[in-house]
């Protein structure tokens, strides 16, 4: 592929998954059982996808993320992650007015501000430091403060775990990531693949316990991510307990595309 034809196709990912689930999911149908999660009415199309993203995940990303853990330095590493945060904060700001939280947008723009300034273009975090709280947000949070349904589970190929609400708001979101803005093709492919990989060596250790605790992974992954996305909805400022840490390891099971596009 030239980069022009790359380009293309990572402009139209949203809109090519949208297609292809929406074919799937006609084709499964809405089967449900006296055992199914009422949530989960898509069950056996989330599992199939489950299963190819995590084959994926084993063959490819998980052991190219555990060479750059152990060969990238810890405070690399720390810089690169704050780094990709920083570039969120933007597009939270948006989302936090879209929603009428003055204060959290307020928060937000001096975090994006101080970091991006002093920081070195974010890669210290300099207002983190300063307990000035970080209020993540993205459009499928603000399409649920203005009323809109949840919906059904779904596992997207190569993103991961989410729901009708949040997959409707997917193209919005790669539009908001300041990655997709960058001109330059190689660049812009170069450091969404470092994020992707950054952020799947973050959650190695997390993986790892959620391999040998959880007898039924798929359904631990889909319950601590809706579990999330619930408490995400309730608490604006970022949570780094443990079941965040598990649905985000979730989110991640796949090659980790979901990180790429700021979710």
């Amino acid at each position: 592929m030239n980069e022009t034809q790359i380009s293309r196709f990572y402009r139209a990912v949203p809109v090519r998954l949208l297609a292809a689930v929406a074919a799937a999911l006609v084709l499964a149908g809405c089967a449900t059982g006296p055992e199914r999660n009422p949530r989960d009415p898509f069950e056996p199309f989330n599992r199939s996808v489950y299963k190819f993203n995590d084959t994926v995940d084993r063959a490819v990303l998980k052991p190219v993320a555990t060479v750059y853990r152990d060969v990238t330095p810890s405070p690399v590493r720390t810089g690169v992650g704050n780094f990709f945060r920083n570039l969120t904060e933007p597009w939270s700001l948006v989302n936090n007015l879209l929603q009428g939280r003055i204060q959290d947008a307020g928060e937000t723009w001096i975090r994006f501000a101080v970091n991006t300034v002093f920081g070195i273009g974010g890669l210290i975090d300099i207002a983190g430091e300063a307990n000035i709280d970080r209020h993540k947000q993205d459009f499928g949070q603000t399409l649920a403060f203005y009323g809109v349904p949840t919906g059904p589970y779904l596992i997207l190929p190569l993103l991961g775990p989410s729901t009708v609400r949040d997959t409707a708001a997917l193209p919005v979101d790669l539009q908001g990531n300041l990655l997709s803005q960058v001109d330059d093709v190689a660049v812009r492919n170069s450091l969404y693949a470092l994020r992707v990989v950054d952020t799947r060596a973050s959650l190695l250790r997390v993986s790892s316990v959620l391999d040998g605790a959880a007898l039924d992974q798929y359904s631990f992954t889909r319950d601590a991510f809706l579990q999330l996305r619930r408490n995400q909805r309730k608490d604006t400022t970022e949570n780094d307990g443990d079941l965040d840490d598990a649905a985000e390891a979730g989110v991640e099971s796949g090659p980790g595309a979901a990180a790429a596009i700021g979710k």
